[in-house]
């Protein structure tokens, strides 16, 4: 397990993440993604550790709270020192039936990040993100109210997650202004089966030093190849909740390469969507989640698995972005400047 900076912080977490949605569902939507009960999640968690992993993710809408508490009851459980992991959870979903029991408002931040703490156990949460972009609450709003928590040490760092790029620099703009807290990282949709990251987001990544924490790497378990074009033909959680949306066509395309490479390879199809993952430079951290351990032990695995630059090329082939004004119109115009750009991979 390697472990990478998370974004411009000090802070060290490791290349995979393990993500707890699987923890504690019932009924309704999170019945069908997971239904975990304590002594399994308490297995998954030392699996995890075990492996090297120091990062942890769930937020406070996961089975309704759920989650945080099945989590920070597992680290009780298995006495793991608190200065060993890095908790991550988020703010933002409903959590009840007021007008201000949702959205980045202060209001509802400093109140769930105050239940965030009781449900995990914690006096901190590591990584604190919000869930999503709140198109009411003024962005300047929900920053002071992240940097209060920061300053009163109930949050150590602070982290979006399904913002715009715009959003994100706006902002990063408002932070520096107002010398608020900093963003450090981003949480994202991003796989083979889905780049649509790379015409705005990565190159923001990349120009602003954030880190980028990748959530459903196998784009909903799609791009484990259990399924046929239509997401049909396996028991498994896109046979119930066929998310996130993407072309299956083209997703059905790539897995044919993806199996090519795992056969010679020796290893599984949804490793190598791992590793591809894993060898992208702007990926800081890529959350894997399980119902059961051989899920998670095959996922681990994927860290051994290494891509050749012909490997990488192929997989590019077949799943690379159409071209998009403005994109290739930058590209034309900066040809003049070519000669003193940096070499790719330099």
């Amino acid at each position: 397990m390697r472990y990478r900076r998370l974004g411009p912080s000090g802070l060290l977490v490791s290349e995979l993440c393990l993500g707890t949605m699987t923890f504690g569902g019932s009924d309704g939507l999170w019945g069908q993604i997971g239904q975990l009960h304590q002594d399994e999640a308490d297995i998954l968690v030392r699996t995890a550790l075990d492996a090297g992993i120091n990062f942890i993710d769930t937020a406070n809408i996961y089975a309704g709270g759920e989650s945080e508490r099945i989590l920070g009851q597992s680290l009780k459980n298995l006495g793991v020192p608190r200065d060993e992991v890095v908790i991550a959870t988020k703010v933002l979903g409903v959590m009840g039936e007021g007008p201000n029991a949702r959205g980045a408002s202060r209001y509802h931040i400093l109140a769930q990040a105050k239940a965030s703490l009781a449900r995990l156990g914690l006096d901190h949460i590591d990584l604190y993100q919000i869930h999503g972009f709140d198109p009411v609450t003024p962005i300047a709003e929900t920053l002071e109210a992240l940097d209060t928590l920061v300053r009163h040490g109930h949050v150590r760092y602070i982290g979006l997650s399904n913002w715009a790029a715009w959003q994100v620099v706006k902002a990063l703009g408002i932070a520096e202004a107002r010398k608020l807290a900093p963003i450090l990282s981003l949480q994202a949709y991003y796989t083979l089966a889905g780049r649509d990251l790379e015409r705005e987001i990565v190159p923001m990544l990349t120009s602003e030093g954030l880190g980028l924490m990748v959530w459903s790497p196998l784009a909903g378990g799609f791009l484990s190849g259990k399924y046929d074009r239509d997401g049909k033909g396996a028991d498994g959680r896109r046979a119930n909740f066929d998310f996130p949306p993407l072309d299956k066509d083209r997703a059905s395309d790539a897995i044919g390469v993806m199996r090519g490479i795992a056969d010679a390879k020796g290893c599984t199809v949804a490793q190598v969507a791992l590793a591809w993952l894993l060898h992208q430079p702007v990926v800081t951290s890529v959350i894997v989640g399980a119902k059961r351990v051989d899920q998670l032990t095959d996922n681990i695995a994927a860290t051994t698995v290494s891509l050749s630059a012909e490997d990488l090329a192929a997989l590019d082939g077949v799943t690379q972005l159409p071209r998009e004004y403005p994109g290739w119109m930058l590209e034309r115009q900066s040809e003049y400047r070519a000669p003193f750009l940096p070499r790719q991979g330099a």
